[in-house]
């Protein structure tokens, strides 16, 4: 099994890092599992919905280009559905079943382009709070850490 994170920019929050790293750290036991910064694209301080448009489309295609046809692509979407960590676990069983090779993939400080909504095999919100896509990592790291748990059979704090 493969499981890659793909989020624009750099984390500059270290105990956001640290906490990604670790959990990554813990997924590793499940199999191969990586972290990649994409490019985020420059925006004015008031930019446009058409710059903003524009940018986004820009970073689908940066992304998109990250994703291979076999990899099943969970979007981390404010507009996608709303899952409890059973239900994930569930999911990501169904799909493991079809492929084992995952990517996650995190939207910028503007969102996502519908590029992305189109090939997303699965789009999923973690709340109706706001976060920075690196909390949004962090809590999704810990997400599938805890899916691969509940899916072992394994115990996991609650």
């Amino acid at each position: 099994m493969n499981i890659r994170f793909l989020i624009p920019g750099k984390c500059r929050e270290t105990y956001i890092k640290d906490g990604i790293d670790e959990y990554i750290k813990r997924i590793s036991r499940f199999g191969k599992v990586s972290l990649t910064y994409l490019t985020e694209e420059s925006l004015p301080s008031n930019p446009s919905q058409a710059q903003i448009d524009k940018a986004l489309d820009i970073e689908a295609d940066r992304a998109l280009k990250q994703i291979k046809e076999d990899e099943i692509l969970f979007l981390v979407d404010i507009h996608g559905k709303r899952l409890d960590s059973a239900s994930f676990a569930s999911l990501f069983q169904q799909y493991q079943e079809r492929s084992g090779n995952f990517v996650f993939l995190f939207g910028s400080s503007f969102g996502l382009s519908d590029k992305l909504r189109k090939r997303a095999n699965v789009s999923f919100t973690l709340s109706d709070f706001t976060f920075t896509h690196y909390m949004a990592c962090l809590l999704t790291t810990e997400q599938v850490y805890r899916a691969l748990k509940i899916l072992h059979g394994e115990t996991y704090d609650k």
